[in-house]
């Protein structure tokens, strides 16, 4: 285990996850039901993603040296000019699609259940999973890529599910994608130079 790649693995997910549909999901569901119910289920279902992004990412290192940093190096690319192109609209069609309806109570085991499926469905192929296969393929350590994929994600849901509106306030959903963005290029580059270098 190694405290440098699980604070450098924190660190990416935690800001490509903060513009993430599944961080305004997190949100939604934290402003409508006990905050505690949502991030059981919604801590759950990233659990069970950064175990699928760990075993791709394991995959991938099974290519030779040269092409594994070039195809690294191409999916941080695409992942950030994914987060500079922005899904906005996207975002409110979902916010809308999570309200409840019906006359059933919100029981821990139903709200918990309803975040769980909600964030595993809007997780799969999305950026964040992409990047920790990512940086598992590039680190070769897949404990500490799962330590600090899994904490950067759980970080970002208990921020939304409890404050996600207050920072929003203060720090623009724009400078967020854009920083994550900038970290992602840099990791592109540096993946690409490693490929050429060989």
């Amino acid at each position: 285990m190694d405290l440098l790649v699980i604070l450098t693995v924190f660190g990416v997910v935690f800001l490509a996850e903060l513009p993430d549909k599944t961080a305004l999901a997190s949100l939604v569901l934290g402003s409508r039901y006990r905050p505690l119910h949502v991030f059981v289920g919604t801590a759950a279902a990233f659990l069970v993603h950064v175990v699928i992004a760990i075993a791709a990412g394991s995959l991938l290192t099974l290519l030779p040296g040269r092409v594994l940093h070039a195809v690294v190096g191409a999916l941080f690319l695409m992942g950030a000019i994914l987060l500079l192109r922005g899904r906005h609209g996207e975002e409110e069609e979902e916010d809308e699609q999570l309200e409840l309806k019906g006359d059933k109570p919100a029981t821990f085991r139903r709200v918990a259940g309803m975040s769980f499926g909600v964030i595993l469905v809007a997780e799969f192929g999305d950026l964040t999973q992409i990047v920790t296969a990512n940086l598992a393929a590039k680190y070769h350590d897949p404990i500490s890529v799962g330590i600090g994929a899994t904490l950067g994600l759980w970080a970002v849901a208990g921020l939304a599910i409890v404050g996600g509106r207050g920072l929003l306030k203060v720090v623009p959903l724009t400078v967020v994608t854009r920083v994550a963005a900038a970290i992602m290029g840099v990791l592109a580059v540096f993946s690409i130079v490693e490929a050429i270098r060989g």
